[in-house]
Parts: structure tokens; C-alpha cells; sequence
């Protein structure tokens, strides 16, 4: 059943209708820049396309938020990039895939995809993944999204969720290769990897920036699944599928719009881009 809130959510989403066309951008938000990884990811997949970004930095993190907050923080970022006529929108951010219901996205006029079922889905496309461990924000964790959503698809799954609310300071400090960074992170997997885990789930899309790291300190026979590139693949599905590709050859744009703008924010961004973002806009939401 519907609440008031979502009610009045909803309706903020419908107040533009439009008519889709492949030539159009694609809209990712995410409360912050580390969705620049799903974006680096989806311009890896798809050159082609042209990308409106979204980084609400001025209202960060989203995860201390009331749900009913994060929903309506999440239809005004989604009502922003239906400003800018995108033919489909990535929620890249955990926290509002997690507490916005599946009616709130439906009543969106564009197709909308979040990090969630992407990543749950690649977790189970090994048949005999049966110790799934994940490692997340304590928000991510502790709203057992990514739980739940496993033990809906698979019964019998031994799932384990490790928070990591260390990860994300450090990653965003550029600490990536240091020590500090190699041993909380070795803390963090250590009751994971004693659970026996064969597939790790990185539940953060500022996770992907640990890859090689982790992947010199998990057993080979560990499963490593990102959210930003699951995310990627499953978009260029959604793509394909509904026709939306777009069929120019051309070099896709990237548009970066932030709430809040500093040169921190822009040096981040280049980080998580691994490449210089260009001019970074200040976006106003009504």
C-alpha cells in the first residue's frame, strides 16, 4: 500500500512526460561522486552515449537520512535529469535503490535501473555461488536490501554483510595503495573469508577503485562482483532491449552536474573518472 509521502513523490515524477529517443542522453545520479565509477563503467561499455551525471554533494551522505528524506532527495535528482530530457536514468547510489519502493521508480516516464538487482543478479549467475559475502556502507548493511534480495532469489544461501565505513574516507583521501588501506581492509574480509565466502559482493560504487588490491589478497577461487560495472551491463541490456542504443557513431559527451562545488569535489571526480572530468556545472533542484 501506497503512504502519503510516496504519494506525493510520485507525483513530483510525472510532472514531465516525454518521448524517449535513442539520441538522447542517459541520467545517472548518486548522492555524491562515487557514481562516477558506474559512469566510467557504462562510458567503458557504451561510447557511444551521452551521459548527464548528477552528484548531489550538497546534501551527502544520503545514508543518515530518514527513508522518507532519501525518497524525496531521490525524486528531486531524478526530476533534475528529467529536466535534461535523458532517455533513461541509473540510480547510482545504494542507499536510494535500497529505501525507495518499486512503485516510486514505475511511476518515473523514463526507464529506471538501480545498483542493487544488477549486482544480486551477477552474485547468483554462478550456479554454485552458495557463500555470498558482501562488504558495504553500515547504512547499505543495515537496510539488508542486498540480503533480502539474495535470499528472495536462492534459497539456502549462506550471506554475510560486513560494514566497511572506513573504506570511503579512505578511498576518497587517494589512499588506495597504502597500508593503513591494505589492513582495514584485510580486517573487514577477515570474518568473511573465515565463513568460507566464494563470491564477494562490493556493494559500494566507491568500491571499485579497491579491485586490484583485492585481488591480490582473495583466494582465487573468490568471486569479486562490483556494483558499477553489473550495473553497466545490465543498463546496455535495458538499452538494447527497448531499442534505446543509441546508433551514432560518434564519441558519447559526459555532463557533470554537482549540488555543492569544490575543488575537492572536482579532484574526486577526476579520481573516480581516472580522467580529467571537464567542466563540472552547479546544479540547482527545485
Amino acid at each position: 500500500m501506497q503512504s502519503g509521502s510516496d504519494s506525493v513523490l510520485m507525483h513530483t515524477l510525472t510532472v514531465r512526460t516525454l518521448d524517449p529517443v535513442s539520441e538522447a542522453a542517459l541520467g545517472i545520479f548518486d548522492s555524491g561522486v562515487g557514481g562516477l565509477t558506474v559512469v566510467r563503467a557504462v562510458r567503458d561499455l557504451l561510447p557511444n552515449e551521452h551521459v548527464v551525471y548528477l552528484g548531489d554533494t550538497a546534501r551527502l551522505p544520503y545514508g543518515s537520512k530518514s527513508p522518507e528524506t532519501i525518497r524525496r532527495f531521490a525524486a528531486e535528482d531524478i526530476d533534475f535529469l528529467l529536466g535534461k530530457n535523458v532517455k533513461a536514468i541509473v540510480v547510482a547510489c545504494n542507499t536510494a535503490t535500497a529505501h525507495a519502493t518499486p512503485d516510486f521508480w514505475k511511476n518515473c516516464p523514463v526507464p529506471v535501473i538501480g545498483v542493487i538487482k544488477p549486482g544480486v543478479e551477477a552474485a547468483l549467475a554462478n550456479p554454485d555461488a552458495e557463500r555470498i559475502g558482501i562488504i558495504a556502507t553500515r547504512g547499505t548493511i543495515q537496510s539488508h536490501a542486498y540480503q533480502h534480495a539474495l535470499a528472495q532469489r536462492r534459497r539456502g544461501l549462506m550471506i554475510h554483510g560486513v560494514a566497511a565505513p572506513l573504506l570511503v574516507p579512505l578511498i576518497e583521501e587517494g589512499w588506495i595503495a597504502e597500508d593503513v588501506t591494505r589492513d582495514i581492509l584485510a580486517r573487514y574480509l577477515q570474518p568473511l573469508m573465515a565463513k568460507g565466502i566464494d563470491t564477494l559482493l562490493l556493494a559500494c560504487t566507491h568500491y571499485p577503485l579497491l579491485i586490484p588490491l583485492l585481488r591480490g589478497m582473495l583466494p582465487d577461487d573468490v568471486r569479486l562482483v562490483d556494483s558499477a560495472t553489473t550495473c553497466a551491463e545490465d543498463l546496455r541490456r535495458m538499452l538494447d532491449a527497448g531499442g534505446l542504443r543509441n546508433p551514432r557513431e560518434a564519441g558519447g559527451s559526459l555532463e557533470i552536474h554537482l549540488t555543492d562545488l569544490s575543488e575537492e569535489f572536482e579532484e574526486l571526480a577526476r579520481r573516480f573518472l581516472l580522467h580529467p572530468p571537464g567542466r563540472i556545472r552547479r546544479a540547482i533542484l527545485d
